[in-house]
């Protein structure tokens, strides 16, 4: 058996602090159910050292030279990248995912974590033009403390995603990564510490998600907050957001909807679809969910993707065979079973899975449903699970109409050879992403984000560094 090559930890003000009286944390294995540590749980003693260590390390760093910063991100990438394996094997244990998707994860987190070095550098302003003897400059500032809540399905990119833009923009932070996938978190802010990152300028704390995002918003310290997870926690922690005015970036929830046209390449799609729809157990906010496909092909299209789902082995993440691992906790499981159940009692039709796989750990078999009505609870409540649904439509009207239904809008996929078919139905589509005859929707200099439900603001790109600063005006007689 592998072992957990880590030892769970609060890191404040430069200091890694362990037990010592704090309530714990089970870190759970969702392959074995077994106990792989015991993550200590920060007091309210903890939180305030934390935001004291915000507070003095701000200004700190945002004095810090530009070479210096770009030094510090650049050198914790090439870190990333030497420590692939350890930071890897660590994800998997915790969180479930196949080893090969966890090293392609830690790759992503690494190259974004290099942009964010060169981005340092490009903090562009604008002088505007006014009479001679006048300046007016419009300039990006770091806007201060801040606080970065991260979820349990990429547990390296998440909190790499968060640290690396905001170091850039010269801001101090706390992040707080989800308690089931500690280890990898800690990993991945050792790597910006041993790249010569200043010891008050970023915290890590774990404990009651409730009880932390209170504590922490309600600080005048933090001036913001960015929050990776769900629709319903997304709008808490805006309303604790609003009591201090404090500017959030809200990268929620979706359902992606994926235009199927008549013409597009059966084999191409499905194959793309497929892939990107199992990926992570279908625990990703930009999973390919409903499948809006034209009648013309939809009985293929369904049949093709069912065998590609019943062809599919699922196991621990750290087996080299596998290609899909277990839900990340015992919740998923249930869910699904909840899910499902009361689509096929509406009378969804069962193409692939529908079941759990084995009795240990929390693994499900992948899932494929077709003509599930719109009234169950598939169609309008995002599963974050290995299930994927067949819609039948017939004209351009009724796919545009489905896909904008909910009120989500982060990803949509668009499948088709005609293109005026793609740049009309992606003008319509509301989505902060369109994917045309693609499912990548991650670039380190694109920025990432959704509309509607799904949030507000972006990642990644030089979107995701703006997020964190403010815009000063200054105007010079």
């Amino acid at each position: 058996m592998t072992a957990y090559p880590v030892r769970p930890a609060l890191f404040i003000d430069g200091h890694w602090l362990h037990g010592e009286g704090r309530a714990t944390h089970q870190v759970m294995n969702p392959a074995t159910g077994a106990v792989l540590a015991e993550l200590p749980l920060a007091t309210t003693a903890d939180l305030d050292a934390a935001l004291d260590a915000a507070a003095r390390g701000y200004p700190l760093w945002r004095a810090t030279s530009v070479d210096e910063k770009a030094a510090v991100l650049a050198g914790a990438a090439r870190l990333m990248r030497e420590r692939v394996e350890m930071i890897a094997t660590t994800a998997t244990l915790e969180q479930g995912k196949p080893l090969a998707e966890a090293r392609a994860e830690l790759g992503y987190a690494a190259a974004l974590t290099d942009f964010y070095a060169g981005e340092v550098r490009r903090n562009y302003g604008r002088v505007l033009t006014r009479p001679t003897g006048q300046r007016s400059l419009v300039i990006h500032e770091p806007v201060g403390p801040s606080l970065a809540l991260c979820p349990w399905n990429f547990p390296i990119l998440n909190p790499a995603r968060k640290l690396a833009p905001a170091l850039a923009a010269g801001c101090s932070m706390i992040i707080k990564p989800p308690e089931e996938a500690p280890g990898t978190s800690i990993l991945v802010l050792q790597c910006f510490i041993d790249a010569g990152l200043p010891a008050s300028v970023a915290s890590m704390v774990f404990g009651v998600p409730d009880t932390v995002s209170r504590h922490l918003i309600a600080s005048p310290i933090i001036r913001k907050i960015s929050f990776t997870g769900s629709v319903p926690v997304g709008k808490h922690l805006m309303r604790l957001a609003a009591d201090g005015a404090k500017r959030t970036t809200m990268e929620l929830g979706g359902h992606g909807p994926v235009i199927v046209w008549d013409d597009c390449d059966i084999e191409k799609t499905v194959t793309m679809v497929s892939a990107f729809k199992w990926r992570n157990a279908g625990q990703v906010c930009v999973s390919p969910t409903r499948l809006i496909v034209h009648e013309a092909i939809a009985d293929r299209f369904a049949a093709a993707m069912a065998t590609r789902a019943k062809a599919l082995t699922v196991g621990p993440g750290l087996d080299a065979a596998t290609q899909m691992g277990p839900l990340a906790n015992p919740r998923r499981p249930l869910a699904m079973e909840s899910l499902i159940g009361d689509a096929m009692a509406q009378g969804a039709t069962l193409l692939a899975g529908g079941a759990r796989v084995g009795s240990t750990g929390n693994f499900w078999a992948p899932t494929l449903l077709a003509d599930v009505p719109l009234s169950a609870r598939l169609m309008n409540e995002e599963p974050f699970g290995p299930v994927a649904l067949v819609h039948r439509i017939s004209t351009m009207e009724e796919a545009i109409a489905e896909a904008n239904r909910l009120p989500f809008g982060l990803a949509a996929y668009l499948f088709t050879e005609n293109a005026r078919t793609a740049n009309l139905m992606a003008d319509a589509v509301e989505s902060g992403m369109v994917g045309i005859n693609t499912m990548a929707m991650s670039a380190a200099d694109s920025p990432f984000g959704g509309v509607k439900d799904s949030g507000h603001g972006s990642e990644d790109g030089p979107e995701g560094m703006r997020a964190f600063q403010v815009i000063k005006a200054i105007h010079q007689h």
